[in-house]
């Protein structure tokens, strides 16, 4: 065998990010926890900031994304990730600081800080992951919860006369004088992997650049908490997600 012939990890088309530690994967099957993971470690080490961030991890799901990523983390009481990063950012303004929330802790026990952190223009990128459910505790009913969508709190569907609505975080984020980036992506179809990857760089920047706050929004799938298998579940959340959270730039200045 020649050496051309030898097949290097830096001339293969797909390679695990440098900056993913060696952690079992522990999410269900079809999560879309472990691509978000991926992207983050590869935009972190292409813009040369491994040194230069800080996560913060709250509760649920999102919290053991410090297991895999090797950067610096800072946990987070529940819904508070916001207010921590604000603290972090201000101490350390040469610094990238993001949070990663599920929609549970952003837009429920989290919903003051996440406004009035966006409110000020923190110079903070908020990374929400939004499958609609609360995935870690038992699949309850979240804020995002679809209207007639079954769930362990809403076992006949929810009802809005009884629950409310389902709330739609990043539109009221949008409409906030700090907020710079609000976008609302998926990863569900290589597409829509790429065009993920480039807002979470433009969020990352918009930290470095300190133009005020960066909401990415995941429309996420969560198959156990659904009760279905990952096709399904990508199946579900492109009829019944995406006409409610549909993809695309809510603003960007």
């Amino acid at each position: 065998m020649i050496e051309s012939d030898i097949i290097k990890p830096e001339n293969l088309v797909y390679v695990k990010p440098r900056l993913m530690n060696d952690t079992p994967m522990h999410y269900c099957p079809g999560c879309s926890h472990g691509v978000v993971h991926k992207l983050i470690a590869e935009v972190i080490d292409e813009m040369g900031l491994e040194e230069k961030t800080i996560g913060i991890a709250p509760v649920g799901c999102a919290v053991f994304a410090y297991n895999y990523i090797d950067i610096d983390w800072q946990e987070a009481a529940h819904g508070r990730a916001p207010a921590v990063a604000t603290a972090v950012k201000r101490l350390n303004p040469d610094k990238m600081v993001f949070t990663y929330q599920g929609d549970g802790d952003l837009a429920a026990i989290g919903t003051a800080e996440t406004i009035h952190a966006c409110n000020r223009g923190e110079n903070i990128a908020i990374v929400f992951i939004n499958n609609a459910i609360y995935g870690m505790t038992g699949g309850q009913m979240a804020p995002t919860t679809l209207q007639g969508m079954h769930t362990s709190t809403s076992p006949h569907g929810r009802d809005e006369k009884y629950s409310g609505y389902p709330l739609k975080i990043s539109d009221l984020l949008a409409l906030l004088d700090g907020t710079c980036l609000v976008t609302r992506q998926a990863v569900h179809t290589a597409g829509a992997i790429r065009k993920t990857k480039k807002m979470l760089r433009k969020a990352f920047e918009n930290s470095m650049a300190e133009k005020g706050t960066s909401i990415v929004e995941i429309v996420s799938t969560c198959p156990s908490g659904w009760k279905l298998n990952p096709d399904q579940a990508n199946q579900w959340m492109v009829k019944n997600m995406f006409p409610l959270y549909p993809l695309g730039d809510l603003k960007d200045i």
